[in-house]
């Protein structure tokens, strides 16, 4: 089931204006994307030189808004492709007045052109869509074709974060993170049962621990 259309979406996305990174796709091919780019300016963005963080697939901002309140020498950018979804995080990083905080309306794997490489210290993946069918899994967020963006982006060392309910999905990125250039650390097969300290609950997250499932959840440093 598709979900239910925000009512006044156009007015709603006006008024977040001041939190959406405004950006053209021109026209181009991905397999030429050395040709099309056309850097963010995150000095001029978020008016400091702090370092950058971004969340991929940031739903309804939950993680990324409470992240950025608990570190406000952080900057952090929370990428989200459906419209709706990224409206009402807006409104929730809005509501609570937080500042180094803004949205990117795109999908993944544009990012290179906008972002300059080694300009990112970590990203987060929180409950992104599993795609368990082995006929999907190019879709996944940590296929190596998307490893293959991150690693562009990512700063020496820079850490990927993961948190999902999927087995599937978990075992996957174990895999491929190990053989694309990342040291695995701070594995967690039930995350909620762990001693691990300064876990952000997302909205996804509070419904699956309810349920009685485990989270896992891996860092990633590149090598």
């Amino acid at each position: 089931m598709r979900p239910r259309k925000l009512r006044n979406l156009n007015t709603r996305r006006n008024n977040c204006e001041s939190l959406r990174i405004p950006y053209e796709i021109p026209s181009f091919d991905l397999r030429n994307i050395n040709d099309t780019r056309n850097y963010f300016d995150f000095e001029e963005i978020f008016g400091n030189s702090n370092p950058v963080y971004l969340e991929i697939g940031c739903g309804k901002g939950t993680f990324a808004t409470e992240y950025a309140k608990r570190n406000p020498d952080i900057n952090i950018i929370g990428v989200e492709c459906v419209k709706d979804v990224l409206v009402q995080a807006c409104e929730k990083t809005m509501e609570q007045g937080v500042s180094n905080i803004r949205y990117l309306e795109m999908k993944a794997e544009y990012l290179p052109i906008f972002i300059k490489e080694k300009s990112i210290g970590r990203i987060f993946l929180n409950f992104s869509t599993p795609y368990p069918k082995k006929s999907h899994a190019k879709h996944r967020l940590t296929s190596p074709d998307f490893l293959s963006v991150y690693k562009k982006l990512l700063s020496d060392g820079g850490v990927i974060e993961q948190k999902t309910d999927s087995k599937i999905l978990f075992e996957s990125s174990l895999e491929n993170l190990s053989q694309n250039g990342f040291i695995l650390q701070n594995i967690f097969l039930d995350l909620h049962n762990s001693d691990f300290e300064g876990n952000i609950v997302t909205e996804y997250e509070s419904k699956f621990v309810e349920q009685g499932l485990p989270i896992y959840r891996l860092e990633a440093k590149l090598k």
